[in-house]
């Protein structure tokens, strides 16, 4: 069966029809710009401009950086608050024209992980964390997905975690490996004492840079990049389209 999955992010929207059986990406992913002020029919048209360079015309599984509950988008983070409250399934579907499915951007990534990549195979307790424009989490205990956390905004040092610790905040504040790692590691150590997992896995666009930070770290828990790296968003996305 194929699914076309896409990642809506705070800069990117990507793209790809996605082999749910093997989570191949079949033919080479879109990537567009996410519209200035990320504001839901912009947004909802690049799904559309999407789907249209595949000529698909199936389902659509779409992660997008928001708890989602019932196909409605519970909040908005690096999108316009015009999202919050707003049944996006529907949304999407009709300007697709495609039945739409909605997951957290997140939860995509870590059931692709699960179920492809790093965590397959997995017992106990498993944390997928992405980084991007912000921060996302997944958890999973004995492979069963806890929905929609959003621990990127844990309070350390008075700040939300993901302003200080996300690939974004890496970049704005110039920082080395080394400096970026010590953050993160701050960060993990927190999540750790909170849920002492087994395994995290990291992904998001700073995951092709792993080596260059994870090695650095500190925390007693095994810490392994994503092995899907950045296209763990679109098959998660396209598995996600199955849950509904």
């Amino acid at each position: 069966m194929q699914i076309l999955g896409i990642d809506v992010g705070g800069s990117g929207i990507k793209g790809a029809p996605v082999d749910i059986k093997t989570g191949e990406l079949l033919e080479e992913r879109i990537r567009i710009k996410t519209p200035k002020q990320g504001e839901p029919e912009p947004i909802a048209e690049v799904a559309r401009q999407i789907a249209q360079s595949f000529n698909w015309k199936g389902p659509i599984g779409i992660g997008f950086p928001a708890p989602i509950k019932g196909g409605v988008t519970m909040m908005a983070a690096n999108v316009s608050e015009k999202w919050v409250g707003m049944n996006a399934d529907a949304l999407f579907s009709m300007i697709t024209g495609c039945e739409c499915t909605l997951i957290n951007d997140a939860d995509a990534a870590g059931l692709a992980e699960m179920t492809f990549g790093a965590g397959r195979g997995q017992p106990g307790t498993v944390i997928m964390i992405t980084l991007g424009t912000g921060i996302g989490t997944a958890i999973f205990h004995r492979g069963q997905l806890l929905p929609n956390t959003e621990f990127g905004h844990l309070e350390i040092d008075g700040l939300d975690a993901e302003y200080r610790s996300s690939a974004l905040a890496r970049e704005r504040d110039k920082l080395s490996w080394k400096k970026y790692a010590k953050r993160f590691n701050k960060y993990l150590k927190t999540m750790e004492n909170l849920f002492w997992p087994d395994l995290f896995i990291v992904g998001g666009g700073i995951s092709k840079d792993s080596q260059k930070f994870l090695p650095l770290l500190t925390i007693e828990t095994p810490v392994v990049p994503a092995q899907l790296l950045n296209g763990a968003g679109i098959v998660g996305a396209a598995l996600g389209a199955l849950r509904k």
